[in-house]
C-alpha cells in the first residue's frame, strides 16, 4: 500500500493532493533577512517511522535521541509523565481502561523503524536518575543517561544492550560548578572519539563543561561561558538586547565536539551558542531568535553528515522549529517546523541527532511525547521567497 508523505522541506513550500504542506519558518523578521543566497539541506518527514509500538506501549516526554554505528536509533523517555487516567488506565487497580502502558525507558529501532530492543530504569550498582535527561551513543556504541532531577549527580554508562558500565558521580549531589567529584543535574553527554573524552553538558544545576575520559570516568578539565571559571551565583533573567551574560544561564543543555576539535555549548536559556577550542578557549558565540524568553531557543544540536560537518541543526523547543545553521558562520539559513502535532511539526522540540545517511531524529517533550524521522534529500538553493510567512520571528542579534 502506497502511503503519502508529508513534507517538512527547510526550502519548499508545496501545495498537492494528498500532501499536507508545511512552510519553512525562519527566526527572522523580513528587514532582518539573512542572505539566502546559499545552500541548506532539504528534507522529508516520514510520517509512518517509528512502526507502532507493542503492548499497548506509550512515550511520555521523550528526552533524548542517539544513533549508533549500524544507524539504530536510541530514545529515552519518562515513565512519569503521564495521567494515569487519561493515557495509562490499563495500570491502575483496578483498570479504567484497556490502554495503555509506559514504555521501557529506552528504546532502540532499527532503520526502517521496526522495534528491536528496550531497557532502562533501577537495578543494581547504580542510581538511576530520578529525573532520566539526554541519552548519547559513543564511539563504541555505549550508551550514556544524565538526569536533572533534584538530587541527580551523577550519569550512567551501559552498554547498547543495557549491561550496566559505570557510573560518574553520585546522587544527592549539591550543586558546585568547581566540583571535580560529582555533577549537577546533568543534560548531555557528548564524544571525541578520537581522543576518547566526553564532554558533558553540567547543566541544570551547575553552569560549566565538563571533560572526562569516557573509559575511566577521570575528571580531566571543566570551564563555564568565555571559558571563565564557573559560579553558582544566580544570572540574572536574560534581557533581549542587552549586555551578554558572563556566565551560562541555567539549564547548560549540551556540548558537542565537532570533527575538527572545536565545541559547540548549548546556553539554553541564554538563547546563545558559545563555541570553543576543546581545551576550553573560548572562539566565538552566535545568539538565536534573542528575544526568546523562557525555556530559550538554543536546546540541542547535531551536526550535518558530510566530511566537513558543514551545516549545524539546532533544536528550538521554545519556538517549536529546528535552525539550520551555516557551522562555520554560525548564520542562520532557514528553519523549519513550526508548532503543532502533525507529522513535520513539533511540540516542545527537545534533542536532534542524524544517522549515517544524514537523516535528522527528533524528540519532543512536554505533550509532544514522540520521535519523528526527517528523511535527508541533498542540499537546494535558499532564497528570500522559501523564508516562511507562517511563523514569523524577531531577529536574533
Amino acid at each position: 500500500m502506497n502511503h503519502p508523505r508529508i513534507l517538512s522541506s527547510a526550502l519548499t513550500c508545496v501545495a498537492a493532493a494528498g500532501i499536507v504542506a508545511l512552510s519553512s519558518c525562519t527566526i527572522e523578521s523580513a528587514s532582518q533577512a539573512p542572505d539566502m543566497s546559499g545552500e541548506a539541506p532539504i528534507f522529508e518527514v516520514d510520517p509512518l517511522w517509528p512502526r507502532p509500538l507493542p503492548n499497548h506501549w506509550i512515550l511520555g516526554s521523550t528526552i533524548g535521541v542517539g544513533v549508533d554505528s549500524r544507524d539504530h536509533v536510541f530514545i529515552i523517555h519518562r515513565q512519569t509523565t503521564f495521567s494515569e487516567v487519561n493515557e495509562i488506565g490499563a495500570t491502575l487497580d483496578p483498570p479504567t481502561s484497556e490502554c495503555c502502558v509506559p514504555a521501557p525507558n529506552v528504546l532502540e529501532f532499527d532503520p526502517e523503524g521496526n522495534l528491536v530492543n528496550s531497557w532502562g530504569g533501577p537495578g543494581e550498582g547504580y542510581d538511576w536518575p530520578t529525573s532520566n535527561h539526554g541519552l548519547s551513543v559513543d564511539h563504541h556504541d555505549n550508551i550514556w543517561i544524565g538526569g536533572n532531577g533534584g538530587p541527580d549527580g551523577q550519569l550512567l554508562k551501559f552498554t547498547r544492550d543495557g549491561e550496566f558500565l559505570m557510573q560518574v558521580g553520585v546522587a544527592d549531589a549539591q550543586p558546585n560548578s568547581n566540583s571535580t567529584e560529582h555533577f549537577s543535574r546533568v543534560a548531555k553527554i557528548s564524544f571525541d572519539g578520537t581522543t576518547d573524552e566526553a564532554f558533558v553538558a553540567d547543566g541544570y544545576g551547575n553552569r560549566r563543561v565538563v571533560v572526562l575520559d569516557s573509559n575511566t570516568g577521570e575528571f580531566k578539565r571543566y570551564w563555564g561561558a568565555y571559558g571563565n571559571e564557573p559560579s553558582d551565583d544566580l544570572v540574572p533573567s536574560h534581557t533581549p538586547g542587552g549586555p551578554p551574560q558572563q556566565q551560562f544561564r541555567t539549564p547548560v543543555h549540551c556540548a558537542d565536539p565537532s570533527a575538527d576539535g572545536l565545541v559547540y555549548v548549548c546556553d539554553r536559556a541564554g538563547n546563545r551558542i558559545q563555541v570553543f577550542q576543546s581545551d576550553g578557549t573560548f572562539v566565538r558565540e552566535a545568539f538565536i531568535a534573542n528575544a526568546t524568553l523562557g525555556g530559550g531557543s538554543v536546546w540541542d544540536i547535531t551536526f550535518s553528515r558530510d566530511p566537513g560537518q558543514r551545516f549545524l541543526y539546532v533544536a528550538d523547543g521554545m519556538n517549536k522549529v529546528v535552525h539550520v545553521l551555516d557551522r562555520e558562520s554560525l548564520e542562520v539559513l532557514t528553519s523549519f517546523g513550526g508548532g503543532g502535532r502533525q507529522p513535520g511539526q513539533f511540540y516542545g522540540v527537545h534533542s536532534v541527532a542524524t544517522d549515517s545517511q544524514g537523516n535528522l531524529y527528533t524528540t519532543e517533550t512536554y505533550e509532544g511525547k514522540r520521535l519523528q524521522k526527517f528523511v535527508f534529500m541533498g542540499t537546494g538553493p535558499v532564497t528570500a521567497e522559501h523564508q516562511g510567512a507562517l511563523w514569523p520571528r524577531s531577529g536574533g542579534e
